[in-house]
């Protein structure tokens, strides 16, 4: 067959790809045939954003003389190649800066066991809305719900849990997941998961220690290409090849299959979703499934993690990294307005001789005697009850605790506190039986804590002076 009066009968990029049928249905080489003017410029003097990995074409050259393995690439062009299917995919490889308008169209007759195919590719430097919509009624159904979805206003992790459900019944995989990665911290989390019920596979959660690494190591395994989908053996030998650790891993849970996408917005990589042993027959329609709701849900979660970011920013002590007086009013104000009728203890901690150590030692001195009033309170309360409500002045608010409890932290809060240089507590504590009197246990707590405060200068009055022992310090 004239191959080259083929492809040059195409107006955009267009080449010719064997593929080596193997008896065990699977296959072996994929070679570039030939090329037209287009695709062979595309290799020679490729766009800016595409770096290959040689720059002269060679007919009937294995394509990865080109390009690093892809196995969407291979996926496509066996299924066209071998199966004889018509074959459609609009992608954004990790590895270019580009999207990709592919189409792959079998081609005969074969030639003993070689088989071939029609690539043709166009080149877009943003994404094309329509050819991204392209999709069949099933598929924008279900991308639809997600988006639907995502804009509810009920609770966000509830949402990501839904989505999760939604997604592993449409892949009929074991195991759905949504996994943020943390590069500052190098942690992981799982934003939402969904597991069948008669698998024997667990939560992602019991994995998450030092699971970081692994995570890290998937974009190499990922290879440059949008995602890594492997249906059977031959892929998973692929994984073997590219990453044994987290091969080793996947396969001891009692991985078999695995679909895994990148969520990546505005180039910053925030985490994977991935399914686990898939229905290889749905291979195809969870591809193009994922490839959209990626690319939505990569988008969502970078405006909520920006949304997360300025609360923290807005609701956060930045000296010490405990609740600010702000994010205590609005606590206290959602509590005092609860229907539900549980008990609540309020703590006042405020720093004796905080001014000595200013006017002593130094502001700096002070600013981390601060640093070590908030560690203190840390090893006695969750995070997420501590407040700096200002100045030197720290708050702990309790819910559903009884009065011995309450008693108790506050005894346990000022052994901890003699752990720290120059750190001692005023403590006033108070406990009402209903969180609707929470204000009630405030003023009662601030009055215990300033008649503490009293005592401790009657007996130390050289502190209130700001003079301090610095032999002692």
């Amino acid at each position: 067959m004239d191959f080259q009066s083929f492809v040059d009968s195409i107006p955009t990029a267009a080449c010719v790809v064997s593929v080596e049928k193997l008896e065990n249905g699977n296959y072996g080489k994929l070679r570039i045939v030939t090329g037209n003017r287009p695709y062979i410029d595309s290799i020679e003097r490729p766009a800016e954003n595409i770096v290959m990995l040689t720059k002269k074409f060679v007919p009937n050259s294995e394509y990865t003389n080109y390009l690093n393995r892809d196995l969407n690439f291979e996926d496509s062009c066996y299924r066209a190649a071998v199966l004889k299917k018509c074959i459609h995919a609009y992608a954004h490889p990790a590895r270019f800066d580009v999207w990709f308008n592919m189409s792959f169209l079998p081609l005969c007759p074969d030639e003993g066991n070689i088989c071939y195919c029609m690539y043709i590719m166009e080149i877009n430097f943003k994404p094309d809305a329509k050819r991204m919509s392209n999709i069949s009624s099933e598929i924008a159904t279900a991308v639809l719900e997600t988006c639907i979805k995502l804009r509810s206003a009920g609770d966000f992790k509830e949402t990501m849990d839904s989505i999760c459900k939604d997604i592993r019944d449409l892949c009929d995989s074991e195991h759905f997941c949504i996994l943020m990665m943390d590069t500052e911290k190098r942690k992981c989390s799982v934003l939402g998961e969904a597991l069948s019920k008669d698998t024997k596979l667990v939560s992602m959660n019991k994995y998450l220690d030092n699971f970081y690494d692994i995570a890290e190591s998937w974009k190499d395994t990922i290879a440059g290409s949008n995602c890594l989908i492997v249906k059977n053996e031959h892929d998973m030998e692929v994984v073997k090849e590219r990453n044994p650790i987290w091969h080793n891993s996947i396969t001891s849970a009692g991985g078999k299959t695995i679909v895994l996408f990148p969520l990546e917005f505005k180039g910053e990589l925030l985490g994977y979703i991935w399914a686990i042993n898939f229905s290889s027959e749905a291979a195809d329609n969870i591809k193009e499934t994922l490839e959209l709701t990626s690319f939505i849900l990569a988008s969502e979660l970078y405006s909520y993690r920006m949304i997360d970011k300025l609360h923290i920013l807005s609701s956060t002590d930045m000296l010490t990294g405990v609740m600010n007086r702000n994010e205590m009013n609005n606590y206290i104000d959602a509590l005092s307005a609860k229907e539900i009728d549980k008990s609540v203890g309020v703590l006042f901690a405020d720093l004796n001789g905080l001014k000595s150590v200013n006017d002593d030692i130094g502001h700096e001195a002070g600013d981390e005697l601060l640093k070590n009033a908030a560690n203190a309170l840390r090893d006695v309360f969750a995070v997420y009850e501590i407040f700096r409500a200002g100045g030197d002045e720290f708050v702990a608010v309790v819910t559903d605790v009884t009065e011995e409890e309450l008693n108790a932290k506050a005894e346990k809060l000022r052994t901890v506190s003699k752990r720290y240089p120059n750190l001692v507590f005023a403590i006033g504590a108070a406990y009402e039986s209903s969180v609707k009197n929470v204000r009630t246990a405030l003023q009662n707590a601030d009055k215990l804590m300033y008649e503490d405060k009293k005592r401790y200068y009657d007996l130390h009055p050289e502190k209130k002076r700001g003079f301090i022992d610095k032999r002692n310090g």
